[in-house]
């Protein structure tokens, strides 16, 4: 079953860690050692998570690296099935 707009993994962070407790995303990304913009890119939902963001917000924020990483591919399959038409693309028939 997919999700009905799912959220952002930035917008994740944002409202489940940082709003609540008041921390700076200064703070978070001197802790994952990153850049500041890099992850003001990322809660602002600009940027992506990748497997090495994913390793690092795994380590500073808790959660496993799978679970980010599939926070991120249901918001892209969620913003694809927006975007793109399936009405042309047409299933190959395989015998059995």
């Amino acid at each position: 079953m997919s999700m009905f707009n799912p959220p952002h993994p930035g917008e994740f962070i944002k409202e489940v860690f940082l709003d609540p407790y008041c921390i700076s995303y200064r703070m978070v990304a001197e802790k994952l050692k990153v850049s500041p913009s890099t992850f003001n890119r990322l809660i602002n939902g600009q940027g992506k998570i990748t497997p090495e963001m994913a390793l690092r917000l795994s380590k500073t924020l808790g959660r496993s690296p799978e679970s980010w990483l599939i926070m991120q591919d249901n918001y892209n399959l969620w913003l694809a099935r927006k975007r793109f038409n399936l009405k042309e693309v047409e299933k190959l028939a395989i015998p059995a």
